[in-house]
């Protein structure tokens, strides 16, 4: 905040979790304050929100982030929409980064993915929308099933894992994936109940890479495949 006031700057990156006051108090004081309260903030967190805060967020900053394993691509995509930057001014590799991530399947066609989830109806819906997309879908309902396919499938690229499953759930089934060096850089992302408090927080802790809420947004989903393929 002292920073801001001798230098107001054009776009904040905040993370809730601060030494000396929450981010929520920051945004209040931002808020506050007539000469920044103009300021476009991306909140930047791994935190697990409740539905009260998620809806206060949304009052108080532009964008929430959800902090991965490695997530500089879609900050990037984030700052430069709230900066307003034209992408011709941005270095060759960043547009090209960025052009792909929201509109190109290029990283998407011949890749390898498996879906995990007990759910018939959710594998159909989902396994339609990858596959009219050139990807290549295998299909797991158990989480053993998973951990065999994952150890025996050298092309895969991307894994769609599902949460709630009976026996092993995705929690377990993300650990033992995880506990093999081969598979630490694997990207998985969870498909997880929004409404499951903690949920969020459990599935990085677990060793997943993302996350998207059930009912899975086509929209969200491709943009989150096309992230962690764009490597």
């Amino acid at each position: 905040l002292e920073l801001l006031r001798k230098e107001p700057a054009d776009c904040v990156v905040l993370d809730l979790r601060l030494p000396d006051m929450s981010g929520f108090e920051v945004l209040e004081n931002l808020k506050a304050d007539p000469a920044l309260s103009d300021i476009p903030v991306i909140v930047f967190t791994g935190r697990e929100l409740s539905a009260e805060e998620d809806a206060q967020l949304h009052t108080m900053a532009r964008s929430i982030v959800v902090k991965g394993v490695e997530s500089p691509e879609r900050l990037l995509d984030e700052t430069a929409l709230f900066l307003h930057r034209v992408i011709t001014d941005l270095p060759a590799e960043k547009q090209r980064m960025l052009e792909r991530l929201n509109s190109s399947d290029e990283d998407l066609v011949g890749r390898t993915v498996l879906l995990v989830d007990d759910d018939a109806r959710n594998i159909f819906a989902l396994s339609s929308v990858l596959e009219r997309r050139g990807m290549n879908v295998l299909t797991a309902t158990t989480g053993e099933e998973a951990i065999k396919l994952v150890e025996s499938t050298p092309e895969l690229a991307l894994v769609l894992m599902d949460i709630m499953m009976p026996e092993m759930d995705g929690y377990q089934t993300i650990g033992h994936i995880r506990e093999n060096p081969a598979f630490r850089r694997l990207p998985i992302i969870a498909l997880t109940a929004k409404a499951m408090k903690g949920d969020r927080e459990k599935c990085l802790e677990a060793g997943a890479s993302d996350y998207l809420a059930k009912p899975v947004n086509t929209e969200q989903l491709l943009f989150a495949l096309r992230m962690w393929l764009h490597r």
